[in-house]
Order: C-alpha cells, then structure tokens, then sequence
C-alpha cells in the first residue's frame, strides 16, 4: 500500500532548568545571551537519556536518532520500559511538539490519544468537543454529524454527552476521546498508554476497533503499551526504544522477545533500596527481593520449593497487623497466572515486619520466566507499588511423578488431578 509515515533522523533534546543552576550573576548572563539570540555560556550536552540516574548537565537527550517507516494499514506497536522516550516519540509524530533535529513525513490526517482529556476543553460538552476535534481534523460539521451517533454509542456516555467534559471521570473521558479518535476517520491513529485509565471491557472493545480499522478500513495505528499481550494480539510489527534510541525494529514477538531480555534479567537477588520506577507514600517500602527454590543458592524447579522474600524498610516500625503484601506472577506478555496476598495467612501479631516470605511447596509453574508485580499497604494505603519488579527462571523439573515432561506450550501452570477409571 506504500509508506504512510516516515522518521528521519529525529532527535530531540529538553533543557532541564533555566534558572537556579548556578549563582545569580549565571543566571543573568544566561538570560542576556538568550536575548541577543546566542547559545547559553553554560551548555552541556547529557549524551545519555536514563530517566533513573541524576545527572549534572543543563541538557537531556529524550530521543536520539530514530529512523523508521511505517506502512499504510500497519499497526506499529512501540515499545519500552517508562523513560525510554515513547511517549515524546508520540508528541512528535502527531505534531504537538516538534525534534530538535530531523524530520518527520506522513500523508492524511493524524488522530492522536496521548493523555486524558488530550484535544479537549473541559468547559464544552462532550458533543461540543466531539464537533471541535472533527474541525481540527478538517472534517465538515455533516461528516461530523454522520459520525455522531456512533461515536457517542461506542464511548458508552450517551448520558451524559450534553454535560461538560469536566464533569466526567477519567475514565469517561478516555472513553470518549478514544471514540472521537477512531470514529473521525483519521489516516493515522495514535494511542499511547491512556487507554490503562478504562475499564477491561473497554480496553478490548477499544483494541477491536484498532484492530477493524487497520484490517478493515487500511488505516494505519500508532500504539504505546507495557501490556506485551495486547500488543501481541494487536501490532503487526513493533519497535523498542531504549534511553532514547531505537533498539530494535521487526517482527512483533522479536521485539517483544528483546524488551522482555534487556529489561529483566534472569536474576535471583535484586537491590531495590535506590529503585526510582515505584508508586505510594513511601511510608514502607520494599529493599530487597529474593527468589530461589530448594536452597538459597538453587533456582525454582517445576515441582520443587518455590520461595519469595520480600525485604522492607519499615522506619516507623509498622506491626504485622497494619502491613499487607500483594503480588502478582505474569508470563511476560500480559497474562495473570498466580496471585496471592500476606492476608490470606490470617498470621497475627504486633511486632515489627522486616521481610516476608512467600513460599510454595511445589512450584506449580511450568519450566520458562516469570514477571511479578508487588503493592505494599500500610492501613489499607497504598505505600509501595512496582510494576513488573523483576523475574525469575523456573527451571525444568518432573512435576509429576511419571517422568512425563509438559511443554510450555501445552501450559504455563502445572496441577495434579485424581485420576479413577471405571468399567
């Protein structure tokens, strides 16, 4: 069908502070060159774009020398973990910031859903703003109008669409910024990670209508995502951005494949006491994870001890009563396969909680690796959340006793059923 957007060589740099970076008399000569059009005195280049380290210089390199074509009726999964420069990548591609350096070629109208309320004035209504993004797209108000109906039937807000947009909750409002996006039949659509504010039935209503107007309608979608599932199931190629350059570029489970080796190791000890990616009030936090199975120095076996030790820092000396883990085990794109909480153990007492231990006798997870998500409470207050912490390897081991190995493809989760035969 023939390429429909194209990155050459884009590049783009933020200043991290203009002033109070130095003394006042810097400052002054900074602004005085600024006016007679020069470069500041003080310029530094930061070369490197990792979010999680604090660095020195007045400058920082959000993206750096993207190159990628996209063709029409292509669904581009764009990947990465928080600060690899996706959501900038976006903000260039749909013209709501502009690179450094570079330059970007597309033909047709862009849709773009990057954030909640993205392209709308809270104090219009909901169909207000339904014929205000139709005319920023060049549509006429009989297009538009043609469109009514459908767009307000998918977004689910039909109550509500002659109150103004910042009555509704964010959820509602993702709902109907992304109907107005695919409805208006935009060439190139674009959605970042807003769409996580809806609800599960929503998101798979939403990844149909995508996946309709790619297939369907030859349009071509944009999609920023940490749920590897929902990229799977949708993009038919992917892209993986790391500290603003682009990785890799191919075929979806390749790149999938790379992000999942890069951003987690196969560890068994991670230090977590300078980790900056973290949610919550920090009133308790999580230092220090280990995993490992029959002994400290053995990894889990498929039917052998599984252990979880989750390491706190607990200054205020929070008792067992008020403290609660939850975690999660995924497989990597997406899929929910255990999840547990220390309430479940009914364990009572007053003392203060340094670690807790989450053990299983018998590792019911087929051999490959495993992605887990914790949350800390504290009084039922979220203190402590990290998504997608770390993994860990199971290994190989005979979870049944017949010698019979289960391939992974045939199941991820192990269980032993009683088996009787009759005549």
């Amino acid at each position: 069908m023939g390429v429909i957007l194209k990155a050459e060589n884009i590049s783009k740099q933020y200043r991290l502070g203009t002033v109070g970076t130095g003394s006042l008399s810097d400052d002054l000569k900074r602004a005085w060159y600024k006016l007679r059009g020069k470069e500041d005195p003080f310029l530094k280049i930061g070369e490197v774009n990792d979010r999680g380290q604090k660095t020195l210089e007045s400058y920082v390199w959000a993206l750096r020398d993207i190159e990628f074509e996209v063709e029409q009726g292509e669904v581009l999964g764009i990947i990465g973990k928080n600060g690899a420069g996706k959501s900038t990548l976006l903000k260039i591609l749909s013209r709501v910031t502009g690179p450094t350096t570079g330059i970007i070629k597309t033909k047709g109208r862009i849709a773009s859903l990057l954030e909640v309320g993205t392209g709308f004035h809270a104090e219009l209504t909901g169909r207000e703003n339904i014929f205000m993004n139709g005319a920023v797209l060049g549509m006429t108000k009989n297009e538009i109008k043609s469109k009514l109906d459908e767009i307000i039937s998918f977004s689910g807000c039909e109550m509500y669409i002659d109150t103004p947009v910042k009555r509704y909750s964010s959820g509602m409002t993702v709902r109907l910024a992304f109907a107005v996006a695919a409805h208006l039949e935009p060439e190139i659509l674009v959605v970042d990670e807003v769409l996580a504010v809806g609800d599960a039935e929503f998101q798979k209503k939403a990844i149909g209508k995508m996946s309709s107007l790619s297939r369907g309608e030859g349009r071509t979608v944009l999609f920023v995502s940490h749920n590897m599932a929902s990229v799977k199931q949708l993009c038919t190629r992917a892209i993986l951005l790391k500290n603003g350059y682009l990785s890799c570029q191919g075929e979806v489970e390749t790149v999938i494949e790379e992000y999942l080796k890069n951003h987690h190791n196969g560890f068994a000890d991670l230090n977590f006491e300078n980790f900056n990616d973290r949610k919550g009030n920090s009133e308790i936090k999580v230092t220090r994870v280990s995993v490992y199975g029959e002994n400290k120095e053995s990894l889990p076996k498929s039917g052998k001890p599984l252990n979880l030790e989750f390491y706190l820092e607990n200054n205020k000396n929070y008792s067992l009563e008020d403290v609660e883990l939850e975690f999660r085990i995924d497989d990597g794109i997406g899929q929910r396969l255990l999840w547990n909480s220390s309430k479940m153990e009914r364990e009572q007492g007053d003392f203060p909680v340094k670690m807790i231990k989450a053990s299983m006798e018998r590792c019911i997870l087929n051999q490959g690796r495993y992605f887990v998500t914790f949350y800390l409470k504290v009084k039922s207050s979220e203190a402590d959340w990290v998504q997608n912490a770390f993994s860990f390897t199971v290994e190989e081991g005979l979870f049944y006793n017949t010698g019979i190995e289960v391939p992974i493809t045939q199941s991820k989760v192990l269980a032993e059923f009683e088996f009787k035969f009759y005549d």
